[in-house]
């Protein structure tokens, strides 16, 4: 690995500790999850860095997340965030990272912005959401049918955030076209 992709994946880890700092919006419903900006992060690592080091700088953050830094957003870390409902979207962060930056690599022949919200969508929502909706059914002990019904709530908002990647990615390639390095 070289060190330019190790300043990539340390800039992404950074970005999802930025997006930490907005606070979050705390779902009731389902088991306390909250709504965050850091899918966000997760979606752009994967999309702009591709499958691996996408994976790696959220691999990154969590480990450090796990060390006790504050990255989360509301301001948690350490290890017991991962005894709560939302350690099944932690959990499929990383997967969705690898995932958005594998769909990427798929549609190289797509333009960027339809293939960056594909990207997203599937990674940053399908994926995610197939490791959040179990964490949130076995951690607040609710069915599978009802944590997959609470968590339609997030739904809006990660659509809202495909579309900002998809820009994103988009407005990169054009000014920066060797920055987009899931299709290189």
């Amino acid at each position: 690995m070289t060190d330019r992709s190790l300043v990539h994946i340390a800039f992404y880890a950074a970005l999802m500790a930025a997006l930490g700092f907005m606070p979050p919006v705390v779902m009731p419903l389902a088991g306390g999850v909250p709504i965050t900006a850091q899918t966000l992060g997760v979606m752009l690592a994967g999309v702009m860095l591709g499958p691996v080091r996408g994976a790696l700088a959220i691999l990154l953050f969590l480990f450090l997340v796990a060390l006790g830094a504050p990255f989360l957003a509301g301001g948690r870390g350490g290890l017991g965030v991962f005894q709560t409902p939302s350690v099944g979207f932690l959990i499929g962060w990383p997967v969705g990272a690898f995932v958005a930056g594998w769909v990427m690599r798929l549609t190289g022949g797509m333009a960027i912005l339809p293939a960056s919200a594909l990207a997203a969508f599937v990674g940053g929502i399908l994926a995610v959401y197939a490791f959040g909706i179990p964490g949130i059914s076995i951690m607040a002990g609710l069915p599978l049918v009802k944590a997959a019904y609470a968590s339609v709530v997030y739904i809006p908002g990660d659509l809202i955030k495909v579309a900002i990647t998809a820009l994103i990615a988009q407005t990169v390639a054009r000014g920066l076209p060797g920055a987009l390095l899931s299709r290189s």
